[in-house]
């Protein structure tokens, strides 16, 4: 009668809509749920139930205990898949009041767990409970889905020559996943495709030493689902336990492998620590480009910020620790790009891993937009750290270089000769083509030097690079020449 009447209440439960009882999240990716699957709670005549989320894997099983606590509560279990199917329902186990089960999820998704006193809303009884949640592990049967960390045992034979397992990744994650014969004459062979069933990576034996397959340091390109094919070479037999484990690099911008990609306008928050003490960014820019880059703390921790700006190998091109306009604050402003190409942003502290700040911090990527835009097409762009080479000639009598200057940057600007009798002459101009400072032959031997030179006011700067036209010399000398742009310690 007690059994009859419990399913008739289901029923009435499946009637009412679930998202009326604001169920709870638990999170379900701890192998024993010490916080997060441990619930408590009272159900009386005001409250006869509680209801819970939790996602669940193919294969996964849970094990479910379910006691009272206070008072002379009947409680009882009943888990629903999403669609509402009910999946478990207990009562009472052999020991008295209380639930202890364990569930294997058919399906992956979330799922619904029902705390309730025996009668529901008809019941008489009250009290507290207790609800634990144990994740014990996923069974090694075919299409079962693994979460990282997890370890399985299969058998490979005749019969059962491939064994397919899944799992969801996200976009950065960087994997090991080792497939280990344990008896018989096993070759292990691994696969793993895509949602697509394109393969994206596979292995036979890992070393010479092993017949063991092992995916070492695998990418996820693309967040989603991915299968694992744990299969054999040749005719070969047996068992073998297979794992998927993470990194401690794994996700997007905590390693090389997988930079976080910003594009300018943007701004990405992080968080630096001892175990994590730099992140990784990528971006797309074009020669030309005038780039300014800030690293600023939050509001918590002790941070010392630390920008780098590297090219698409990671070689450094630019540093800075403290030039922001906050303490501690980084910033690479105005920096122009060379070539078309990707860059690196790395977001560290100051000192590396051998640093002691750390908390969160924002870093924005911005554009100066066109800053050459009004440059006459055939001058040359520049940017600080930079060469070039030219010659002057009668038919050629002067060059044109354009450079991004801010305020108080200290400048150096050399012109020397390679060949022939060239006089160098060079002639500094703002934004207006006026002449702010020259020089003739300050780098001797007729070389010119604009030494330690500080910037005015931020804007376009121009270099004319010319040979000496003065009556006290020979005004028509000719030879190529070497530019050389850079910037000083103010």
């Amino acid at each position: 009668m007690k059994l009859a009447t419990c399913c008739i209440l289901i029923i009435l439960f499946l009637l009412s809509p679930l998202a009326q009882s604001q169920p709870r999240e638990i999170d379900a990716d701890a192998p024993d749920f010490q916080e997060d699957g441990f619930i408590s709670g009272w159900l009386d005549d005001a409250n006869p139930r509680d209801v819970f989320t939790v996602e669940g894997l193919r294969g996964e099983v849970i094990r479910f205990e379910l006691e009272a606590t206070e008072g002379d509560l009947d409680p009882v279990l009943s888990v629903f898949d999403n669609s509402g199917r009910l999946t478990l329902h207990r009562d009472d186990s052999a020991a008295g009041l209380g639930v202890q089960h364990d569930l294997t999820m058919e399906l992956s998704g979330r799922y619904f767990v029902v705390v309730a006193r025996f009668g529901y809303s008809l019941g008489r009884t009250a009290g507290g409970y207790a609800l634990r949640m144990t994740r014990k592990g996923v069974l090694s049967e075919a299409g079962s889905t693994l979460r990282y960390n997890d370890s399985v045992i299969g058998t490979i034979s005749d019969a059962n020559a491939e064994v397919f397992y899944t799992f969801q990744a996200e976009q950065g994650d960087i994997l090991t996943i080792s497939m280990v014969r344990s008896s018989g004459t096993l070759d292990p062979y691994l696969q793993v495709v895509d949602s697509e069933r394109f393969e994206i990576a596979k292995n036979d034996d890992h070393s010479r030493d092993t017949r063991n397959a092992r995916i070492e340091g695998l990418i996820i390109e693309r967040t989603g689902p991915y299968i694992i094919v744990a299969t054999r070479y040749d005719d070969s037999a047996g068992s073998f336990v297979l794992s998927i484990e993470e990194a401690e690099n794994s996700g997007m911008g905590s390693s090389r492998q997988a930079p976080l990609p910003i594009r300018y306008g943007e701004s990405r928050t992080g968080t630096l620590s001892h175990a994590q003490y730099e992140r990784f960014y990528a971006f797309e820019a074009h020669a030309g480009d005038l780039i300014t880059i800030s690293m600023n703390r939050g509001a918590s921790g002790d941070l010392d910020s630390y920008l780098i700006l590297a090219d698409d190998a990671f070689a450094s091109m630019q540093e800075d620790d403290d030039s922001g306009a906050e303490f501690q604050d980084s910033l690479i402003a105005d920096y122009h790009i060379p070539a078309d190409g990707a860059y690196h942003i790395i977001a560290t502290r100051f000192d590396g891993g051998r640093g002691t700040t750390g908390g969160e911090y924002r870093l924005s990527l911005d554009i100066l937009d066109e800053p050459f835009v009004d440059v006459p097409a055939d001058t040359v762009s520049l940017s600080y750290g930079t060469s070039v080479s030219g010659k002057i000639s009668a038919d050629n009598e002067a060059d044109l270089y354009a450079f991004y200057g801010r305020q108080g940057e200290v400048v150096s600007i050399s012109m020397t000769r390679v060949d022939g009798n060239l006089d160098a002459y060079l002639e500094l101009r703002n934004a207006a083509q006026e002449v702010v400072t020259r020089n003739d032959d300050t780098g001797g031997n007729q070389n010119s030097l604009i030494d330690n030179f500080s910037i005015p006011a931020t804007g376009m700067y121009y270099i004319k690079a010319r040979r000496y036209a003065g009556t006290d010399g020979d005004p028509n000398t000719a030879g190529s020449y070497v530019l050389v742009l850079a910037e000083r310690a103010g």
